[in-house]
């Protein structure tokens, strides 16, 4: 009778976690082997038939197509570009707009707007911002004496272009975390220091930094997922061009899979940004675990 209370103990949690196991299952595991198993075929998407190719797709993609390349390129320009400006420009509006003054509730509704507009949207706000014609950007160029710029027409600037409307859009997310972690500090630290003769900066480096240890694992993980898997908005801005010099893994994917219905090709690119994601985010979020341990 004894044992039999103790395996209901046991098995309790299990039948609780069992509807979001099955989901996830369903939703995130079988759907990402079953993408792997595409990967290994040369398949339209229609016919009855699969040529298996074995690690064939990811070959071509390595050493014959030159847009992945770029594409890679371009999904380590964006990530890095993310984790440095995006989170370093989020962290100083959050500690500017955890300071007391009047008006600050308005400013944190104003930065965190944009993140609430769907990316087609931002998109389409950003492409008329960069019309080279009656573009904003241009006009206070033009007023200022300088010839228009072709923000997204050309190859060698279109993809930073794309990079500020993005950061545009979801700095204020990252930035209504960092707020989260600032004021769940506590105030004695901070007092202490004072006490101690030490300055904004001191105090900032050795208390502020080490306390947000949690929150920046949470930003550097969103920022870090949303980077390798951006999109909807460089679709919408650029379509990849020009001459590909937007072209990313993810809309390279669309394109391969659902343009050129080159399945087994888009199935093997997602793995490869799959693999990428891991071999970053895993073990920055281990080691930063354990340090938050020691």
């Amino acid at each position: 009778m004894v044992k039999r209370t103790q395996l209901k103990k046991q098995l309790k949690p299990l039948l609780f976690m069992a509807p979001a196991l099955v989901i996830y299952l369903l939703v995130i595991v079988i759907p990402t082997f079953y993408t792997f198993y595409l990967s290994l075929f040369e398949w339209n998407g229609v016919s009855a038939e699969k040529v298996f190719v074995g690690i064939g797709n990811y070959v071509n993609l390595f050493f014959n197509d030159t847009v992945f390349s770029k594409g890679l390129k371009n999904n380590v320009i964006w990530t890095v570009l993310s984790l440095v400006f995006s989170m370093g420009f989020a962290l100083i509006l959050a500690l500017l707009l955890n300071k007391s003054f009047k008006g600050r509730a308005i400013f944190r509704a104003v930065f965190y707007l944009p993140f609430i507009l769907s990316n087609i949207v931002v998109a389409i706000i950003w492409v008329w911002i960069y019309h080279p014609n009656m573009g904003l950007i241009n006009e206070v160029l033009n007023k200022l004496g300088i010839e228009s710029v072709a923000w997204l027409a050309d190859p060698k600037i279109a993809l930073y272009a794309v990079f500020v409307a993005a950061t545009w859009q979801h700095v204020g997310s990252s930035m209504v975390i960092f707020l989260a972690g600032l004021q769940s500090m506590s105030q004695e630290p901070f007092e202490a220091a004072k006490v101690d003769g030490a300055n904004s900066f001191q105090a900032f480096y050795n208390i502020t930094l080490p306390l947000l240890r949690e929150t920046f694992i949470i930003v550097f993980a969103t920022t870090l997922f949303y980077s390798m898997r951006v999109f909807d908005i460089i679709y919408a801005m650029t379509g990849g061009g020009p001459a590909h010099s937007t072209q990313v893994l993810a809309s390279w994917m669309y394109y391969q899979g659902f343009t050129l219905n080159n399945i087994g090709t888009g199935s093997a690119i997602s793995m490869v940004l799959l693999f990428l994601v891991m071999i970053i985010a895993v073990p920055y979020i281990l080691w930063q675990g354990k340090k938050s341990h020691v």
